[in-house]
């Protein structure tokens, strides 16, 4: 029996190589569910290719335009996150893919789980902002979370077979992103357009930008924290420009595991979507001898201030990981929006981490609250200040 599938960010980086990879084992999935926002051709052809059950649209024009030119098909195409929400409750779907961006992700993550949905999550934020509070739901529901990041899909890897307690800590990887040998002066004069552009990953414009702050490796070390169940001092960052290595874990008796291949982001998926079995693929094999060089320092939390700020949210707990989140989404869309510099993302993030009201013992409610707060100051604070 096939099993159901919804992908959530259908038309995005993640979504898009996902549906490539499903379609090489067609006996194996069935795509019930897709979502998107604004990509409405995207979102036809994807409609068309795979026949969904159910096509849901976050956006009204997007809405309108796919739903005038698919009348005659069996999908139906809803609209808002209420309807997507009801729709993961359809008996077919069994294993829900996230991959949706930012704050978006949170609630039909918590639906997922309280359906007891298999997860493939490829969403950083929900768990940044109330990893917490997610991962006890997970448990409680017996809900299985399997990340998609190749940096945590690597730690995942890695772990396996290993007790918890002979984990010394975590050692995530970063690219160091296109401005990594930048001098510090040159951050006041990027652009959006070279922000997006990353040297070795193909991602979404706001999780380049963050890479490129360095605030995507942050988030990724907040999110390990909830998702292993680590101490903060268990994790740590360091720079590897070629990202064949994606993440290693050091265990008590001193030795290293770690987890290497080409820096594509099908493995993770596929991995995800198959585990607890590997599956050959078509995908371009690594070799070592064609990457001799292998190259590792420390990230410049200086330089990169956004490195710096989510690791005090990390220790600091409580809802700051949820102001760092909110303050950072606004602060790169008005990025790419060229409405703030890049230069001043830490400034926005460092000021709501100061000025927001601190909860040291969040429950749900507190975590939806806080980032609302977070998101209108912040943009308040971008007007007042440009």
């Amino acid at each position: 029996m096939k099993k159901g599938l919804a992908i959530l960010g259908s038309t995005g980086s993640i979504g898009t190589q996902a549906l490539e990879v499903i379609t090489t084992s067609p006996d194996l999935f069935s795509v019930e569910l897709i979502s998107g926002h604004n990509n409405a051709d995207l979102l036809l052809h994807q409609i068309h290719r795979f026949k969904p059950k159910y096509a849901v649209v976050t956006n009204k024009i997007a809405f309108k335009t796919i739903s005038q030119k698919i009348s005659d098909s069996k999908t139906q195409v809803l609209f808002g996150e209420d309807n997507l929400l009801k729709a993961l409750e359809s008996p077919e779907i069994k294993t829900i893919l996230n991959a949706l961006v930012g704050f978006s992700a949170l609630k039909p993550l918590i639906h997922s789980i309280l359906h007891k949905k298999q997860v493939l999550l490829a969403n950083k934020e929900s768990l940044v902002i109330a990893g917490e509070y997610i991962m006890q739901l997970a448990k409680k529901n017996k809900c299985e979370i399997i990340p998609i990041d190749s940096e945590h899909s690597a730690i995942f890897q890695c772990l396996i077979g290993e007790k918890k307690d002979t984990i010394d800590k975590i050692i995530l990887t970063a690219s160091g992103g296109p401005f990594l040998d930048f001098d510090i002066e040159k951050f006041k004069k990027i652009k959006p357009a070279e922000a997006v552009q990353h040297p070795i990953w193909k991602m979404g414009k706001k999780v380049s930008v963050d890479s490129a702050s360095l605030m995507n490796k942050g988030l990724e070390a907040i999110e390990a924290r909830w998702l292993f169940d680590l101490k903060p001092n268990q994790i740590d960052v360091i720079i590897h420009p070629q990202s064949v290595i994606h993440s290693l874990v050091q265990f008590t008796d001193g030795s290293l595991k770690a987890q290497l291949g080409t820096p594509d982001m099908r493995y993770p998926i596929q991995y995800a979507l198959h585990y607890p079995n590997r599956k050959n693929n078509s995908i371009s094999q690594f070799s070592l001898t064609d990457n001799p060089e292998l190259t590792f320092r420390q990230a410049d939390r200086k330089k990169f201030r956004n490195l710096a700020l989510a690791f005090i949210a990390l220790e600091k707990g409580g809802n700051m990981a949820a102001i760092l989140n909110a303050a950072n989404e606004v602060a790169v869309q008005a990025f790419l929006n060229e409405k703030w510099p890049f230069y001043r993302i830490p400034e926005l993030v460092e000021e709501m981490m100061s000025s927001q009201p601190f909860i040291s013992n969040p429950n749900l409610e507190s975590y939806f609250e806080t980032t609302e707060k977070c998101f209108a100051d912040s943009e308040a604070y971008i007007r007042k200040h440009t």
